[in-house]
């Protein structure tokens, strides 16, 4: 099992930064491809992006590509999304998942968060 455990989200104007950590717990994050999605009120949740075991690999969903940045520290067991000229559009509950792959898809996931608030500001 592997508990994973979201920190980071707040509240900042649109054109802020936020980063988030999702701390695992219980097995190495090395053995898991790593991904953080997102859901707004009233939506589906939505892939994010996610990074390969080794970090060397990322790949984003259109509407955050050139803003955000995954990366991974294996040796703290820990992931991150760095947010940057966020969008009131990007307010969402941000979820990190760990799993076999890394793409968009859930089924590639096995472990999930319980989540952490973005809220962007006009």
């Amino acid at each position: 099992q592997v508990q994973l455990v979201e920190s980071g989200g707040g509240l900042v104007q649109a054109g802020g930064s936020l980063t988030l950590s999702c701390a695992a717990s219980g097995r190495t994050i090395s053995n898991y491809g790593m991904g953080w999605f997102r859901q707004a009120p009233g939506k589906e949740r939505e892939f994010v992006g996610g990074i390969s075991r080794s970090g060397g690999r990322s790949y984003y969903a259109d509407s955050v590509k050139g803003r955000f940045t995954i990366s991974r520290d294996n040796a703290k067991n820990t992931v991150y999304l760095q947010m940057n000229s966020l969008k009131p559009e990007d307010t969402a509950v941000y979820y990190c998942a760990a799993g076999n792959g890394f793409s968009g898809s859930y089924s590639s996931y096995t472990y999930w968060g319980q989540g952490t608030q973005v809220t962007v500001s006009s």
